[in-house]
């Protein structure tokens, strides 16, 4: 129950206005979906995920701002489709498997691969908010891993 929560927290399944019709333009106002905390078993501090839109038939994709806390990360994990993050404020971090962490800044694009194991976060003293666009396959967005270390985490 708590992964199918969380892939619809971050695979953002905001629904639409019901009963549109598909060749209506729909406007989905800022503010009216509700934001959701990132669980503690896939992320460590304090992240809010604010969705945007669903994947559905004519996108595969979802998207969400996410803010993060100083010092708090997502765990390891995996896209099935890819994601990219656009950072819209504050500074963060983010670390491709065997590769070194790197800081993030506003205006920077991660373009992570399919099946690419990763994470990110914010840096340790400030706050970061991304907007994230991950593609679906099947349904899911998301693969979740093991947690990112202290010690891993505060290697640069």
């Amino acid at each position: 129950m708590t992964r199918t929560l969380l892939g619809i927290a971050l695979g953002v399944a905001a629904p639409l206005a019901q009963g549109a019709e598909a060749d209506t333009q729909q406007i989905v106002r800022g503010g009216t979906q509700a934001s959701t905390a990132g669980p503690a078993e896939y992320f460590t501090g304090k992240v809010r995920v604010d969705p945007l839109f669903a994947a559905d038939a004519g996108i595969p994709a979802s998207a969400a701002y996410v803010t993060f806390d100083a010092g708090a990360r997502s765990a390891w994990h995996t896209h099935p489709a890819g994601q990219r993050l656009v950072v819209v404020s504050g500074v963060g971090l983010t670390q491709q498997w065997g590769k070194p962490v790197q800081e993030i800044r506003p205006g920077d694009v991660v373009v992570c691969p399919p099946g690419v194991k990763h994470w990110h976060g914010a840096s340790a003293s400030s706050a970061m908010t991304h907007l994230a666009v991950s593609g679906t396959v099947d349904g899911k967005t998301v693969h979740w891993m093991e947690k990112v270390s202290d010690d891993a985490y505060n290697t640069r």
